[in-house]
């Protein structure tokens, strides 16, 4: 048995990338899932509608006029 990784086989190599995958996935799905709780259980979202005013032409002096 060698303990080296650079003098492993393929085998070897194959099982250590889909651990790695497998683990990486692992703890996307959990911080995807843990950050979706916490959104719906810590807000309360509300729908909230901004209607547009009048249209308004910013003048240099400061003063703002009506078209």
């Amino acid at each position: 048995m060698n303990h080296s990784i650079h003098s492993a086989d393929r085998a070897t190599h194959l099982k250590i990338v889909v651990v790695a995958l497998v683990a990486g996935i692992g703890i996307a799905a959990l911080g995807i899932s843990a950050r979706n709780n916490a959104d719906f259980t810590q807000t309360a979202q509300t729908n909230q509608v901004i209607k547009a005013g009048k249209p308004v032409a910013i003048t240099s002096s400061g003063t703002s006029t009506v078209r």
